[in-house]
């Protein structure tokens, strides 16, 4: 695992004061203070990338944009800009995680830890669980080696489970990472998503509600 992260900030003070919180923790940071388009050679001798939005020379959904269509490096984006709109955007155009300033730098520490430690978790290209293949390149879903026709939001909602097996996902991060957020991306608009897929995959792929949480996915009888 390489401790390697780029940070793409153009604050000066924030950008030092994270330079030298990563350093201390034990990172090998190194700092740019305006957004440019990166080779995929350059994004991956680092581990992560930590990216601001508001960016002179590329603004940083370009750079987003870009590190994603060429790369699978994870990004962490940090940003004042607070509104949903803006983050689910983030997340659609393959951010990983997505922290809003001003923020705790313990904060920030613990999520490029983790972050580190699972790297490409969110586009790993395959998964097998139980009778249910997804390949997620090819947009393509199994249930004991049948073919299961998916919408857009249905496959979408499927892969974000996938990603975490056996782990409880809320229902407000779904709706962020799935829903359109020009059209009704509420949370009753999910569990009418999670019904229809619940349908589809039938009873050897079970969806399980976490009461007061949101859903988790695990294989079901006969896996």
């Amino acid at each position: 695992m390489t401790t390697r992260v780029l940070i793409i900030e153009d604050d000066p003070k924030l950008g030092a004061q994270i330079l030298k919180r990563l350093t201390d923790e034990g990172y090998e940071p190194q700092w740019l203070e305006k957004g440019r388009l990166l080779t995929r050679a350059e994004v991956e001798t680092y581990g992560l990338v930590i990216l601001d939005l508001m960016l002179p020379g590329v603004y940083g959904m370009d750079v987003l944009k870009h590190l994603r269509a060429s790369s699978d490096v994870p990004v962490l984006v940090l940003s004042a800009r607070v509104e949903t709109v803006d983050k689910i955007r983030a997340l659609k155009l393959g951010a990983d995680d997505y922290l809003t300033k001003p923020f705790w730098p313990e904060e920030l520490v613990e999520r490029v830890r983790a972050r580190l430690r699972r790297p490409a978790l969110a586009r790993t290209t395959a998964t097998a669980i139980g009778n249910l293949f997804v390949d997620v390149a090819r947009r393509e879903v199994l249930v004991d080696q049948e073919r299961v026709d998916l919408t857009r939001s249905e496959f979408d909602l499927l892969a974000q489970l996938v990603a975490q097996p056996g782990s409880a996902i809320t229902r407000r991060s779904l709706a962020e990472r799935v829903l359109d957020p020009d059209r009704d991306a509420s949370e009753r608009t999910l569990d009418v998503h999670v019904s229809r897929l619940r349908r589809k995959l039938g009873p050897s792929v079970i969806i399980e509600t976490v009461w007061g949480i949101g859903y988790r996915l695990r294989a079901g009888p006969g896996a």
